[in-house]
């Protein structure tokens, strides 16, 4: 394995510093290879200013230099080959089939961006010539163009140490339209940063561009986080986690001088409703996937589903008793942090102390803390307890989820309409459920970004019509997505320019069109 050598990416120089810290293995408690740098308020200065003092330079680079750099990233990656695997294993207990994908996926997005740097539709131009003879008043020549807003600073999550943390989704879209990143990298996996932060750089060197486009620091986010949110040359903010850090990065950023985004996908419990067709036709295959969606990577997917919504009656019995055998089979697996696994059973012995609260299921196999692991659960309640105790949508990160029953259709829909804003929501049911329920999926369309019928939340495509994103608390902005190609629209803004001369406006507004692109023109789409 490559040695690492812990210190602090700081536009294109190594950084050591007086503090450290080690990687502990979640697999069996070992401390890895690696002595990493405790980032300071310098490192933190010299990182910003860096990326303050190459954003000029790479906002005005060509689509295809965005393009070949994001490229080149792609390609320094996979030439880490199973190193950068390995020590992911090692930091996460991920594995190493999940982190293969996980590292196709990274990739995979960093080339989907690079084609969007390329076609510069991003831009989205567009023209209102003048119109001198116009009465009662002559109009302006009017142009517009998204341009970068500048320094993206960038929190690795930990759920997915690959796709997203240092050279994820955030990265990707916020190089793809010239804003240089600085990323903090987590603590929990230290070693992977490093293996794919100098990735990053090398490839910025390579393509000749200032190295001031990337840093990464080490440090603790509560502290070091802040600072790079508070810092003035920073213009936006990143994140994936939980919903009290999420929250205090939004509150640092709001409070500045001059308050910037933050883009932070933080809590979701992704309800799933089963309607009465759906449970007598499949039930039994419902819950077989249910189970497996639930326990997915020890559950530790923001899409996991933890709530299901169904009337009782024999066939939610039947469906019950299928989930309880799946959750008592269950294995028990390491979770990726002890943090997350304390965070964890904590969580779950609150659920299931709740008034009404009883335990359909849980895993009988043994859970050893030494490894990290965790073990399933699931717990039962009805809707009018749902409602009386906010207690029961509190997020259970890990391998959990809560069963509610109804005692009508119109429960579902009240229910449905008093839910926090999440990621996803589900519904499952026949031709003729869903005809009856339109009304249900209009419910949840207002408080989910993304509504799934017949199917399970986890599994996020990378693709242009994803939306990874909803109302609060779900995300912080629910008109954004974190994944997909229009994730890129959260690091640009619109610059309209009024009367410019030719030779001065951005070459997306040019009259000769130098670039190619598909405009609108006086209310027309074209090449013109």
């Amino acid at each position: 394995m490559t040695q690492l050598h812990g210190k602090n990416l700081i536009a294109g120089t190594l950084s050591d510093a007086v503090a450290h810290f080690t990687a502990t293995s979640p697999l069996d408690g070992s401390t890895l290879e690696g002595n990493f740098a405790m980032a300071t308020a310098a490192d933190v200065d010299a990182a910003m200013l860096g990326a303050a003092a190459a954003s000029g330079a790479f906002a005005a680079a060509t689509g295809e230099q965005r393009a070949a750099l994001l490229e080149r990233i792609a390609e320094e990656i996979e030439a880490l080959g199973d190193a950068l695997l390995e020590r992911a294993h090692q930091e996460t207990a991920l594995p190493l089939a999940r982190l293969t994908g996980e590292r196709g996926r990274t990739v995979g997005q960093l080339r989907l961006f690079a084609a969007a740097a390329r076609d510069g539709r991003w831009a989205d131009p567009r023209i209102d010539r003048a119109m001198p003879d116009r009465q009662p008043l002559p109009r302006p020549d009017l142009r517009r163009a998204k341009r970068p807003l500048g320094p993206v600073v960038v929190f690795g999550s930990s759920n997915f140490p690959l796709a997203f943390s240092v050279a994820g989704g955030d990265t990707a879209s916020a190089l793809c339209t010239g804003n240089p990143v600085v990323v903090k990298a987590h603590r929990a996996h230290p070693g992977t940063s490093e293996l794919v932060g100098s990735a990053i750089a090398k490839a910025v060197a390579a393509c000749g561009l200032p190295a001031g486009i990337f840093s990464m620091l080490h440090g603790e986010g509560s502290v070091m986080g802040i600072a790079l949110v508070r810092h003035p040359a920073t213009r936006a903010v990143g994140f994936t986690g939980s919903r009290a850090a999420g929250r205090a990065l939004c509150d640092a950023a709001a409070a500045r001088p001059d308050p910037i985004p933050v883009f932070a996908e933080m809590s979701s419990l992704n309800p799933v409703f089963l309607l009465p067709g759906a449970l007598a036709e499949r039930g039994a295959g419902i819950a077989q996937g249910f189970v497996a969606s639930m326990t997915l990577g020890v559950g530790q997917f923001c899409t996991k589903p933890g709530l299901v919504f169904a009337v009782e009656g024999p066939d939610l019995d039947a469906f019950e008793a299928g989930v309880a055998e799946g959750v008592t089979a269950a294995p028990a697996a390491s979770m990726l942090t002890p943090d997350i696994l304390r965070a964890y059973s904590a969580g779950c012995e609150h659920l299931a102390s709740l008034p009404q609260a009883t335990t359909l299921a849980a895993a009988t196999a043994k859970a050893d803390p030494a490894h990290t692991q965790a073990a399933a659960r699931v717990v039962k309640t009805d809707v009018a307890s749902f409602l009386a105790d906010p207690g029961y949508a509190e997020e259970v990160f890990g391998p959990a989820s809560l069963i509610v029953t109804a005692a009508s259709a119109e429960e579902l829909r009240t229910v449905a309409a008093r839910l926090e804003g999440q990621l996803t929501a589900t519904v499952h049911g026949t031709a003729d459920d869903l005809a009856a329920a339109a009304d249900l999926l209009e419910i949840l369309a207002t408080r989910a970004g993304r509504v799934i019928v017949n199917g399970f939340p986890t599994g996020v495509e990378v693709c242009h019509a994803m939306q990874h994103g909803g109302p609060w608390p779900a995300t912080s902005d629910s008109r954004f997505t974190s994944v997909g190609s229009a994730a890129l629209e959260r690091f640009v803004r619109p610059v309209c320019y009024q009367d410019v001369p030719d030779a001065l406006l951005p070459d997306a507004l040019k009259d000769a069109n130098p670039l190619g692109l598909e405009r609108l023109v006086n209310g027309v789409r074209g090449t013109h």
